[in-house]
């Protein structure tokens, strides 16, 4: 997905990259186009991680193109000027793949060079490489190799110990309350058992397993209601480490609102945003792709806080399922290659009681 439509019918959704792209110096495609079409094209909103951008086409008064084949003066965008916007975008995001006779989207279109690691407080930080470490012969490997086995055995005996130790007590105690089991309740579905009382109070805060986080019932969050999730197919657009197949791009748009009364703060005014994230379109992509959908549909998705990226209260953001909001830079750059990426979100799905079954 290079470009769709917006909100308003004045403006269309760009991959930041592809506008980037257009908006280069030395590439006279877009200011050719805006002569042509007696208009102007500008951002009006960004998505939280660069994934896309809004472009809003405006009529330029005065134009000595008369506002454009497809455009009427002093009146709205028509859907000839805005195909013809899209068409631009499309043409500059398959020059891009073409650069370098490469595969499709590589890094040396799209570098990424200093990149800065989002830590779990949101700022960011640059890796330094690991410093080489010395080699050691072989007499040197054996030397150290029978310690670390004896040391590995004697962990292993310990660890075995504890576990027999936990079992024993899992019998006998509640693992929320720690004390002895009253009224011995067992969950069916994954066997963990606890006080009566103990887990009427756990599934009160969430109706999931305290040990395991297996979700009984159906979890509802608190996502924004306005949202709607759009899924658009590419096949000439294939992600690093998934080789042989499309692109699958999800796009999530949300108009501004109030806040309800299961948000932070009731009655205070978020703003809208527009997010899109990538799936290869293969066997197990399509099928993490029908786990979101559900996901969306129990409002999982998104929830309404403080972003952890630019440190705005009162915005939309994500949810802890992670989503892959570029189709380059590895995990670093939230992108591809990432080999356990679709293992991961599975998982993280399955904890919200999103599963195959």
């Amino acid at each position: 997905m290079s470009v769709r439509a917006g909100q308003g019918s004045d403006e269309v959704l760009v991959s930041q990259a592809v506008w980037d792209y257009l908006a280069a110096a030395g590439r006279p495609w877009l200011i050719d186009f805006q002569d042509k079409q007696g208009l102007s094209a500008g951002i009006i909103r960004r998505g939280e991680r660069g994934g896309c951008c809004a472009v809003r086409l405006r009529p330029v008064e005065g134009s000595r193109s008369g506002g454009g084949p497809g455009m009427m003066e002093g009146g709205p965008i028509s859907n000839e000027t805005r195909k013809s916007f899209i068409d631009l975008c499309r043409c500059a995001r398959k020059e891009m793949s073409k650069q370098e006779g490469g595969p499709k989207w590589k890094r040396s279109v799209l570098p990424c060079v200093g990149v800065r690691v989002l830590e779990g407080d949101g700022e960011g930080s640059l890796l330094t490489p690991q410093p080489p470490q010395p080699r050691r012969s072989q007499r040197q490997q054996q030397r150290c190799r029978k310690p670390a086995e004896d040391e590995a055995c004697v962990v292993l005996s310990n660890s075995m110990n504890s576990m027999n130790c936990i079992e024993a007590d899992d019998h006998t105690s509640c693992s929320i309350c720690m004390g002895d089991m009253v009224e011995r309740t067992t969950l069916e579905r994954c066997g963990h058992t606890f006080c009566r009382s103990c887990l009427d109070q756990a599934f009160k805060v969430k109706r999931a397993c305290p040990v395991c986080r297996l979700v009984y019932g159906q979890l509802i969050g608190n996502q924004p209601a306005s949202g709607t999730m759009m899924v658009e197919r590419d096949p000439d657009l294939e992600l690093s480490g998934h080789e042989g197949y499309g692109c699958i791009c999800i796009i999530y748009s949300f108009t501004p609102g109030l806040q309800a009364p299961e948000h932070p703060n009731p009655g205070v005014s978020y703003p809208g945003t527009d997010r899109v994230a990538y799936l290869p379109d293969s066997p197990e992509g399509n099928r993490v792709l029908g786990l979101l959908r559900r996901a969306f549909e129990q409002r999982l998705i998104f929830t309404i806080g403080t972003s952890m990226t630019t440190g705005m209260h009162n915005v939309i953001t994500w949810n802890d399922i992670h989503h892959k909001t570029s189709i380059w830079g590895g995990p670093r750059c939230f992108g591809y290659p990432d080999p356990t990426y679709l293992v991961r979100v599975t998982e993280e799905l399955r904890e919200k009681g999103i599963t195959a079954d």
